[in-house]
């Protein structure tokens, strides 16, 4: 068995439930960008795992954080196709939501397979990844920089 297929049965096998963001996030470190391309050509698996990660924003939203804030933020993970998610941060709560609404977002990030898990696994610098542009901001920028205290991020 390849070292892709190894990773590539690793996510497949993982079990969400029973995983914590921090196992996740060494997962995700050991995965260069073209092995998570190559297993995100798997559809139903790439789906499967975008869903538990979005999955679990809830329980990493940091809504002291978040205080009064009211914001939409789309995402848009590029690949074969197109997923797009939005969260909606609302005095506190966050509602996700699989799929674009006809609400106006203040932010839209766009970016592939690999940064989406680099950056929600914490093995991406947002900073970096826009400089680079592996990460596409619309809307607000500013806003945009300053997500990750929004969330509790694991650390690899």
């Amino acid at each position: 068995m390849t070292d892709q297929q190894s990773a590539a049965k690793t996510l497949a096998d993982l079990d969400f439930a029973t995983v914590s963001p921090e196992e996740f996030a060494r997962i995700v470190k050991k995965l260069s960008d073209k092995e998570i391309t190559e297993i995100a050509r798997d559809e139903p698996l790439r789906a499967r795992v975008i869903a538990e990660i979005f999955g679990r924003m809830g329980r990493q939203f940091r809504s002291d954080m978040a205080g009064s804030l009211k914001a939409l933020i789309r995402w848009k993970i590029t690949g074969d196709t197109e997923i797009v998610y939005e969260t909606d941060l609302d005095h506190g709560d966050i509602k996700v939501t699989e799929g674009r609404t006809n609400a106006d977002p203040r932010t839209t990030l766009v970016m592939n397979d690999a940064a989406f898990l680099k950056l929600t696994s914490g093995n991406g610098n947002p900073v970096t990844m826009f400089m680079t542009r592996k990460l596409k901001v619309a809307g607000d920028v500013g806003f945009a920089a300053g997500l990750t205290r929004y969330f509790d991020i694991p650390k690899a």
